[in-house]
C-alpha cells in the first residue's frame, strides 16, 4: 500500500474507562479501523487533561488515574476515513471527534 499527498487525520478523544461491547474502547476502535482496512490507527495514552465535564483526570491523582485521556489517531485517504465515521458516531456515546487535513509525505510498507 502506498499513501502519498492530501489525506484525512481523524483524532478521537475519550477516557481509558469507556467500554464498547464489554471492551476498552480504545480497543475496540482500532480493531474496527482495521477490520475497515485503513492504513492505520495509534492509541496516546494522556498523563493529564479534562472534557466537557471539566473534571481533571491525572495520573497524580489515585482515585482518577483510572480513567486517563485517551487519543486515538487515524490517517488514510479522504474516502475510507469518511466511510469509518458511521462506526465512530456509534462507539463513542461521549468523547470528541475532530477530522483535518494533513499531508502524508510517506507511509509505505513491504
Amino acid at each position: 500500500m502506498k499513501l502519498e499527498g492530501e489525506a484525512k487525520l481523524v483524532r478521537i478523544f475519550i477516557g481509558e474507562s469507556d467500554r464498547w461491547q464489554g471492551k476498552p474502547l480504545y480497543e475496540a476502535i482500532v480493531l474496527e479501523a482495521k477490520r475497515q482496512g485503513l492504513a492505520g490507527a495509534t492509541v496516546f495514552k494522556g498523563v493529564t487533561g479534562f472534557g466537557a465535564h471539566s473534571r481533571i483526570h491525572s495520573a497524580k491523582i489515585l482515585q482518577l488515574s483510572e480513567d486517563l485521556p485517551m487519543m486515538i489517531e487515524i490517517v488514510d485517504a479522504e474516502e475510507k476515513v469518511r466511510a469509518f465515521l458511521p462506526a465512530l458516531e456509534a462507539m463513542v456515546g461521549e468523547g470528541l471527534v475532530t477530522m483535518e487535513r494533513v499531508e502524508v509525505i510517506r507511509y509505505r510498507h513491504r
